[in-house]
């Protein structure tokens, strides 16, 4: 399960399939080398994206299959 207080390391680390969609959401441009630091929520609110239930909701499609 993805939980906003989870920092993107461990999101990627437990859940390598969010990668990709983390980077079509603009959360976090993983694969061009972008620090890997703080939570999930941290760098939606660091992108100016506002729909941080959304994207958890999003993530958590994703890894359930």
């Amino acid at each position: 399960m993805v939980y906003k207080d989870m920092t993107i390391e461990e999101l990627v680390e437990k859940y390598p399939q969010t990668i990709r969609p983390l980077s079509e959401m603009g959360v976090n441009c993983v694969v061009c080398g972008e620090p890997l630091w703080g939570t999930i929520e941290e760098n939606i609110e660091s992108k100016g994206l506002t729909d941080l239930d959304g994207i958890i909701t999003k993530l958590n499609e994703i890894i359930s299959g």
